[in-house]
């Protein structure tokens, strides 16, 4: 019995340990939540701008695409970046380019526009992600494990948020959700140029080859492969499941949907994640979450005939994707004897470029086959990420303890 009040208490002070932080993490965090807004904002969408500018499922996609080919490219520049105009103005020229692409965005009148300015969307978001974690990180107090926690959380709130707002302003006008984003990124602009103090650029400038140099370590390579094949399940649910379930739920319905699955994501990232990563340890948990998911897509690809399945189906993937992205993005951390922003900008390049393939490749699989085959092949990636983990878990096998240190 006293030890299970020590583990309570002990819970219990975590947690508040996790809340206690500075201000300028706040704000940070806040401007997080906006930003991965973006992710799922245009998922209650996608059809009807595919109506309204006579476009396939496969040229809404690009959406997608275009925004994570963008990010995963421009991962690469941002230590460079950071490392000669600071942390700071990093965050506020990624946030700006956000605000000004969205706008753009919403202003568009082809697909072909939409697309370009999604890149430009990617860009700023490639400069705000990867800064983000690292300065959280830099500046919470409680250690990299909560700092994390918190990180996740704020991605969580965003992306299930996201879709709310992208239902609610899409069933105005599908450019409403576009200006939105444009309008709280602006506010989340003033909100870091306040509260977030300078923070000193580092000693050493990173160059371009920093990024390419940290994937020579075989633990980060490991985790960046495992991302980049369980992408390709992430963002054929993301992508294409709006389309499924379009000739039942309109876009407030799929925004409802989405805002489940987001908040599942969410709840298990901060509260279920650091269980599995002590009860089972980080591989064998990230690995159990992974083959969960790729039954989660077989089955929603088996049965894209029944609403009631799917709509299930997509708000239970959110806790297996929610538990998975913590421990990735915490091990990350701490996979190679290298700066944590650069670290992040390696791994998020190789993920995110998986993150541009499937959106598009799901859609036109759609078109050449049928609408099960591009879940059936999503969960064939997710099962590749297991295997791929385990011919990699030679580089992995110290790393709880790096995150127990």
């Amino acid at each position: 019995m006293g030890s299970q009040t020590q583990i309570s208490s002990s819970h219990l002070q975590q947690r508040a340990g996790m809340m206690n932080q500075p201000r300028a993490v706040w704000a940070v965090a806040f401007a997080c939540v906006i930003a991965f807004m973006g992710l799922g904002l245009v998922d209650p969408i996608l059809p009807a701008i595919a109506q309204q500018l006579d476009a396939t499922p496969s040229q809404v996609s690009l959406l997608f695409s275009s925004y994570n080919l963008v990010t995963g490219l421009a991962m690469i520049i941002t230590g460079v970046v950071s490392s000669r105009i600071g942390v700071k103005w990093t965050l506020l020229v990624g946030i700006l380019l956000i605000v000004i692409f969205s706008a753009l965005g919403g202003m568009s009148g082809s697909i072909d526009q939409i697309v370009a300015m999604r890149g430009g969307w990617g860009l700023g978001n490639a400069l705000f992600i990867a800064t983000a974690l690292s300065a959280i990180v830099g500046l919470s107090t409680g250690g990299t494990a909560r700092a994390i926690i918190l990180y996740e959380a704020a991605i969580g709130l965003g992306i299930s948020v996201g879709p709310l707002l992208g239902g609610e302003l899409g069933s105005i006008s599908w450019r409403g959700p576009f200006f939105g984003v444009s309008v709280l990124m602006a506010i989340a602009f003033i909100a870091i140029s306040i509260m977030l103090p300078k923070i000193p650029k580092p000693q050493k400038r990173v160059s371009i080859a920093d990024p390419f140099k940290a994937l020579r370590h075989g633990g980060l390579f490991t985790f960046a492969v495992v991302a980049f094949l369980y992408n390709f399940g992430f963002f054929t649910l993301m992508a294409y499941t709006p389309f499924i379930m379009m000739h039942h739920l309109d876009a407030h319905g799929l925004g409802y949907v989405f805002l489940g699955w987001g908040l599942m994501l969410a709840i298990t990232s901060v509260f279920v994640a650091p269980f599995f990563q002590k009860k089972f340890g980080t591989i064998r948990s990230m690995c159990i979450m992974l083959f969960l998911f790729a039954i989660n897509l077989v089955v929603i690809g088996v049965n894209t005939d029944s609403i009631t399945v799917v709509v299930t189906s997509v708000v239970i993937s959110g806790a297996f994707l929610g538990v998975n992205n913590t421990l990735i993005t915490t091990a990350v951390m701490h996979a190679a004897p290298v700066e944590r922003s650069v670290a992040s900008a390696a791994y998020s390049f190789v993920r995110f470029i998986g993150g541009a393939i499937a959106p598009f490749l799901a859609g036109k699989l759609a078109e050449w086959f049928n609408p099960h085959i591009p879940f059936y092949v999503g969960a064939i990636f997710v099962v590749f990420a297991v295997v791929a983990a385990g011919i990699g878990r030679k580089f992995m096998k110290n790393i709880d303890a790096e995150i127990a240190h």
